[in-house]
């Protein structure tokens, strides 16, 4: 990480942008603009002509989602530094705090950037076909949850008087039938977003070559790496999905078991999950060492749990070699 002179920390809000500017100068400068892309260029040229040296100038804010996403494009056309910073780790930063505003935490964020210079890493955008991706995964989820809300109608049938339910069963049926044909339509969507970028398309197909991986969970593997850019290992991976074990130890006293971190990306570790129940039906090696490992008296979470380590080694390994996954434990004597 280069050296900053200016440091701007913006709390990012629905329709506006808290921002606070700290300089050489003792005095830090706040002010609000408004959550537009007008808005923000017109900031950035205020800055330019007030003489700030854009190159040596760090923009750090909380990611929001869809609310930082504006600000973050507007950044990356103009080729600045910014970073977007988990809410959390900006909130235990802190310390013990009291009260809360946007021009405070504004402030913080500001203060945050500039005592961490050395810990923060800059963020990109990943490339287009990933943002859309990513959208339309968001409308397959909520279009899944649609489709179990109107199914769960269906329940009722068996507890209300034919004639009351009637009144509703042909419309429900009708949306559960458009909802399934919307979601038809964002999956075959989904696939020629993937065909349509070689690299995308290539990194799926060694993805589901390993036995557990199907194809929503080799698109969120896509999604969530950025196409195998934003982690440098697996590690650091199963870190992120919460199935990388810790210690749990303080003194003398407190010897607690190890165990995974909350703090993780559910869905991903969902669907980790999920692929490891699929992979000790069908992949030899890791069936066998289930059941060895249950023979032990290991718990059966413990035991998914190292799955889901496996398979994400096997994932990074695949990722970086360039091959498709191979089985040697058929080649075993």
């Amino acid at each position: 990480m280069k050296n900053y002179r200016t440091y701007i920390g913006i709390d990012v809000a629905k329709l506006t942008l808290d921002y606070c500017m700290i300089t050489p100068n003792p005095q830090p400068e706040q002010g609000q603009i408004l959550n537009t892309q007008k808005s923000v260029d017109k900031f950035l040229k205020t800055l330019k002509k007030a003489g700030c040296q854009m190159n040596e100038t760090l923009f750090v804010f909380e990611n929001t989602g869809i609310y930082s996403s504006l600000l973050a494009l507007v950044l990356s056309e103009n080729k600045l530094d910014y970073a977007q910073v988990p809410a959390l780790e900006i909130k235990r930063s802190l310390g013990i705090t009291r009260g809360k505003s946007d021009k405070v935490d504004a402030k913080e964020i500001a203060n945050y950037a500039r005592r961490n210079t050395d810990k923060i890493a800059l963020s990109a955008l990943p490339e287009l076909s990933l943002q859309q991706l990513k959208i339309v995964f968001a409308e397959r989820e909520k279009t899944i949850a649609a489709i179990k809300s109107f199914e769960r109608t269906m329940e009722n049938e068996m507890y209300l008087n034919k004639k009351v339910f009637t009144s509703v069963k042909a419309i429900n049926r009708q949306t559960v039938k458009q909802l399934k044909k919307q979601l038809a339509a964002l999956d075959d969507r989904i696939k020629t977003l993937i065909r349509e970028d070689e690299i995308l398309y290539k990194q799926q197909q060694l993805l589901k070559s390993i036995p557990g991986i199907g194809e929503i969970t080799s698109v969120y593997l896509l999604m969530v790496t950025k196409g195998f850019t934003a982690f440098t290992n697996g590690r650091k991976f199963a870190c992120y999905s919460g199935v990388a074990p810790f210690e749990h130890t303080s003194g003398t006293s407190v010897k607690g078991k190890t165990r995974v971190s909350h703090l993780a990306d559910k869905k991903m570790k969902s669907l980790l999950h999920m692929a490891a129940l699929t992979a000790i039906k069908y992949d030899p090696e890791l069936k066998a060492y289930y059941r060895r490992k249950k023979e032990e008296g290991k718990h059966t979470m413990l035991v998914l749990n190292n799955i889901k380590c496996k398979m994400v080694y096997r994932i990074f390994a695949i990722i970086a070699r360039e091959t498709s996954f191979v089985n040697l434990h058929k080649f075993a004597a």
